[in-house]
């Protein structure tokens, strides 16, 4: 082989190898973005947790739907719906959760002492009525001496429904003797629609919504007005979701169904 052929060989051969680094490269930068992509679509499929008062089921649920989803499709948010000071003690032990939204503001102001949440914000607020079952069997007209005979259920203390039934005792003139106090406010509302309760003191919100019963309106109550806040949770994993959906719930979509569920502005 002479030396002009053999130089000529030579670099075809500089020239495949540098080809074939290149294309070696192309492929590692293209696996790169497909990764980068597929890390970015893995991203949307989050799940959020929102620890929230009893009272918001079935709205929570749908401003999620109807709001968060919309700038959020994939992410999967689970509720746990409790009485507020349940919510609060769980937190405390080390519940993992990202959003936390209690039914009063003293429940929350613990929080905030125990730093465990962000600044929060109010986005709505409720007041008290009473059920009793469709048909009235105890007839009970109030907060008033039809109770003397009657199974009243009501919230405990400790809980914001419960909060809010001691000072209509107290704004009403009166002394209630409840058959049983329970952990939150559905709990109190399924007692009455079961039948296994004269008159239920529940959110006005829960009222509207309950089955086989009769409200009672109460114009004290009307005076006990509970705020609910909510907050993002300091130990959130999920920062940004998390104020993504406080801003769902704050906004006007999310405070339309609010009021459509019966709540009041805060």
């Amino acid at each position: 082989m002479n030396r002009k052929l053999a130089s000529v060989l030579a670099v075809a051969a500089a020239a495949a190898l540098s080809l074939g680094a290149c294309s070696s490269e192309a492929t590692k930068t293209a696996d790169s973005k497909t990764t980068e992509t597929q890390a970015s679509a893995e991203g949307t499929s989050k799940t959020l947790t929102v620890f929230a008062a009893a009272s918001l089921h079935q709205v929570f649920k749908d401003i999620d739907k109807d709001v968060f989803q919309k700038s959020h499709p994939g992410v999967e948010v689970k509720f746990s719906f409790e009485g507020s000071s349940t919510l609060l003690d769980q937190l405390k032990a080390g519940a993992p959760a990202d959003v936390l939204a209690t039914a009063n503001q003293k429940v929350m102001k613990k929080a905030l002492e125990a730093n465990l949440v962000g600044d929060p914000k109010d986005f709505t607020a409720n007041t008290l009525t009473m059920i009793v079952p469709k048909g009235n069997p105890a007839k009970v007209t109030g907060l008033n001496e039809s109770l003397d005979n009657a199974r009243l259920v009501v919230c405990q203390e400790r809980v914001p429904c419960g909060s809010a039934t001691k000072k209509l005792e107290k704004a009403a003139g009166v002394t209630l003797k409840p058959a049983s106090e329970e952990n939150k406010v559905t709990d109190v509302r399924a007692k009455v629609e079961s039948g296994d309760a004269d008159a239920g003191l529940v959110y006005k919100t829960d009222a509207a919504s309950a089955k086989n019963v009769e409200i009672i309106d109460l114009p004290a109550a009307n005076e006990i007005v509970n705020k609910y806040p909510i907050a993002v949770v300091k130990e959130s994993k999920n920062q940004q979701l998390a104020e993504d959906f406080m801003k769902a719930v704050l906004s006007d979509e999310g405070q339309a169904l609010l009021e459509k569920a019966g709540f009041m502005k805060p």
